[in-house]
């Protein structure tokens, strides 16, 4: 067996989405049975980080964490401007105006032409922003842009569900607010639920992205007079369907004819901030006949940017309004050079976050003779029709390669308390919390049978905390009393596990200041018994 200085492996273990909550009525990590986490808190060394808000680089401490900040963090090792904060310091600057935005507007102002914008219609911070699209209005207003079409994807899940119609309803008066009194023709051309429509990420069902197709490109799916009766008129069909599995529609005039199909010459822009769920609608845009995703049809030629870079290796998209922050030297990348073998091992709906995400925006490897990379492919059912999703076979490739040896870092990702939780089924999402329990149970015994060092952490809270709450942080209910089930991430912090099985023993340092995310790359290179950066944040853990 090949290890790292210290002469034993270092197996992190990030379970998506399980932080640490308050233990009351509503905490499905805490409901659910965790023998092996509880074993592990009481032998080894335990701290609860930050994983929100400006411990992350988004823009205030109100921002829940995600799993994209949360992994770019965790390998980075510092603290880098991140989605909507990364955008806000383009808009505060001047610079999202610049470049491709003069660009969408000289085609969007050409005779008959359009823009497009499409995106998450929410306030969440997590893929997109409210404020960020009301500046783009605003812009477009001053900028001359005569006809404009907005293609909405309905969240569910970084905010309050079963709220799209209210979201439609203060966009509508926002459209109207910009064009009253003006010959102006804006309008919602089409919509769907970020689950069933357009946001589909590492390629895992490329159906949705078809269904956005049909829905925002050509104009062909079902048709509604309205985004507010498309919503009205599903939700009636499924009595207490999530906003994020609303039918993809198309809204239609008096004759039947779709408002806002993309036609050559228009100009459409993606001002979702996050890649993962945008990418695979960006390379239905761009790329040209080796696209292999569905059947497109005729493309329209268009002029197309994006918010920001989606995916650093393949340059995608090509055009964007803001420039991405360039984060190099990631722990991955320090371990690479010490030519210690990698193992990065989860299912697909995380392998990105694994991978691209953990390795600072790069989907490659940095040196692919001693670094390996697993995508298990994900359930394509709803994730509290399988709640324990694919826990157990994560493990089954991270004890196996430990069985064999050869690799001195392994790396993986638990699911369930994520996707689960953002289902806002509270048993489900226990279920899915005992599958990652037991997950971790049986690494853990892999790993004191290999004498390595077990790194147990998560990347945002969300399984912890599955209510509503109002301003005190008091549960809310419905009419009915029953509760109103979170499925947004929250702020809590997140719990981290050290347990060196080689006899070595690690005690928190005193004194760490905001103990966060950033801080777990050079606990990392500490514990393989590497070099720490100098710019890194410091290690939470020292030799006792």
């Amino acid at each position: 067996m090949r290890a790292g200085t210290d002469g034993r492996p270092v197996v992190l273990v990030v379970m998506d989405g399980v932080g640490v909550g308050t233990g009351d009525a509503y905490d499905a990590v805490a409901a659910a049975s965790t023998p092996h986490l509880d074993r592990l808190r009481d032998t080894g060394a335990y701290l609860e980080v930050f994983a929100h808000g400006t411990h992350v680089g988004l823009s205030s401490d109100d921002d829940m964490g995600n799993s994209e900040v949360g992994h770019n963090t965790m390998g980075a090792g510092r603290i880098f401007p991140q989605g909507a904060k990364r955008v806000d310091d383009a808009v505060r600057g001047g610079e999202i105006w610049e470049g491709a935005w003069r660009d969408a507007v000289a085609t969007a102002t050409a005779d008959g032409a359009a823009l497009h914008l499409i995106g998450l219609l929410s306030d969440g911070n997590v893929h997109s922003s409210w404020d960020h699209l009301m500046l783009l209005l605003d812009h477009a207003r001053t900028d001359g842009i005569t006809r404009l079409r907005l293609h909405t994807l309905f969240d569910g899940r970084d905010v309050e569900d079963r709220t799209a119609d209210q979201y439609v309803a203060r966009l509508e008066d926002a459209l109207s607010t910009r064009t009253e009194g003006t010959d102006l023709d804006w309008r919602i051309a089409s919509g769907g639920g970020r689950m069933v429509t357009t946001m589909d990420r590492y390629e895992a069902n490329w159906g949705v992205v078809e269904a956005g197709w049909r829905a925002h490109v050509q104009g062909t799916a079902r048709p509604f007079p309205s985004a507010g009766e498309a919503v009205s008129t599903l939700r009636a069909e499924t009595p207490g369907i999530s906003d994020q599995l609303l039918e993809a529609f198309t809204v239609v005039d008096d004759r039947g004819e779709a408002v806002g199909p993309v036609h050559d010459g228009d100009a459409v822009v993606i001002f979702n901030f996050r890649g993962d769920r945008a990418i695979e609608l960006t390379r239905a845009f761009v790329e040209g006949d080796g696209f292999s995703g569905f059947d497109r049809g005729r493309v329209p030629d268009v002029f197309f940017a994006g918010m920001t870079l989606y995916d650093g290796d393949t340059n995608m998209p090509p055009v964007r309004l803001v420039q991405p922050p360039h984060i190099d030297n990631s722990v991955s990348e320090i371990i690479a050079r010490a030519g210690l073998p990698q193992l990065a091992a989860s299912e697909t709906q995380k392998f990105g976050h694994m991978t691209y995400f953990w390795n600072g925006n790069r989907s490659d490897p940095f040196d692919p003779r001693t670094e390996t990379y697993i995508d298990i492919p994900s359930d394509q059912v709803e994730f509290d029709k399988a709640p324990r999703m694919k826990a157990a076979e994560t493990a089954d490739y991270v004890i196996e390669a430990l069985g064999k040896g050869g690799y001195t870092f392994l790396r993986s990702n638990l699911a369930g308390g994520d996707m689960v939780g953002h289902t806002g089924n509270f048993e489900a999402t226990i279920i899915a919390v005992e599958a990652v329990d037991e997950a971790v149970g049986r690494i853990a015994q892999a790993v004191e049978a290999a004498g390595g060092c077990l790194v147990v952490t998560a990347d945002h809270g969300n399984s912890e905390d599955m209510v509503e709450r109002d301003t005190q942080g008091r549960p809310r209910t419905s009419e009915d009393g029953s509760p109103l089930w979170k499925t947004a991430h929250s702020t809590n912090p997140v719990p981290l596990y050290i347990t060196d099985y080689s006899g070595q023993q690690w005690e928190p340092v005193d004194g760490a200041q905001d103990p966060g995310l950033s801080n777990l790359a050079a606990t990392l290179l500490v514990l393989l018994g590497l070099e720490v950066p100098q710019d890194y944040r410091p290690s939470l853990v020292a030799r006792a």
